[in-house]
C-alpha cells in the first residue's frame, strides 16, 4: 500500500473484502485532473480543463464517472449526504479510466497538455483495475479525496 501524499485519490467499494489493489505511485495526480476537468464546463483554461475538452468534444470519451467525487472530510449533513450519492457503478468506471489512460499516451495534444503530470495514465490504469476488480464482486465504487 502507498503512503498517501498530501492530495490523495481514495478508492472506496461496498465488495465484502478488500481489494488487492492499490496505486503504486501517488495519486494526486488523478485528483488535479478530475478537479480541474471539472472547472472545464465553466470557461477554465489550465491545460488538465483543455485535456478534459479534448477528452470530451473531440475524442467523445465520457469521463462523467472520474467527474463523480467529493471531499471526504465532511463538515455537516448535507457533506455527509453527498457522500453516499456518489456511489456509482464499478464498470463505467474502469472503461472511462481505461479510455482517458489511452487516449493521453496516443494523442499528441493530450500528452502535451498533461506532461507536467507524466504518472496520470499510470495510476488511471490502477484505478481501472481496482474498478473492474469491484465490477466483477457486482460492488459500486466510491472516490473521494483529501487534500
Amino acid at each position: 500500500m502507498t503512503t498517501p501524499g498530501p492530495t490523495t485519490l481514495i478508492v472506496e467499494t461496498t465488495a465484502d473484502e478488500e481489494s488487492p489493489f492499490d496505486f503504486l505511485g501517488d495519486s494526486s495526480d488523478i485528483v488535479y485532473f478530475m478537479s480541474f476537468a471539472h472547472t472545464e464546463r465553466y470557461g477554465a483554461h489550465p491545460p488538465l480543463a483543455k485535456a478534459a475538452a479534448v477528452l470530451k468534444r473531440t475524442l467523445r470519451i465520457n469521463i462523467a464517472p472520474l467527474m463523480t467525487f467529493a471531499d471526504a472530510r465532511t463538515e455537516d449533513a448535507e457533506d455527509e449526504a453527498l457522500l453516499e450519492r456518489i456511489w456509482q457503478d464499478a464498470a463505467p468506471l474502469a472503461d472511462s479510466a481505461r479510455a482517458v489512460a489511452a487516449a493521453i499516451e496516443t494523442t499528441p495534444e493530450l500528452r502535451d497538455l498533461t506532461s507536467d503530470f507524466p504518472e496520470l495514465p499510470q495510476r488511471l490504469r490502477e484505478l481501472a483495475d481496482m474498478a473492474d476488480w469491484a465490477a466483477a464482486r457486482l460492488a459500486k465504487v466510491r472516490l473521494t479525496y483529501v487534500l
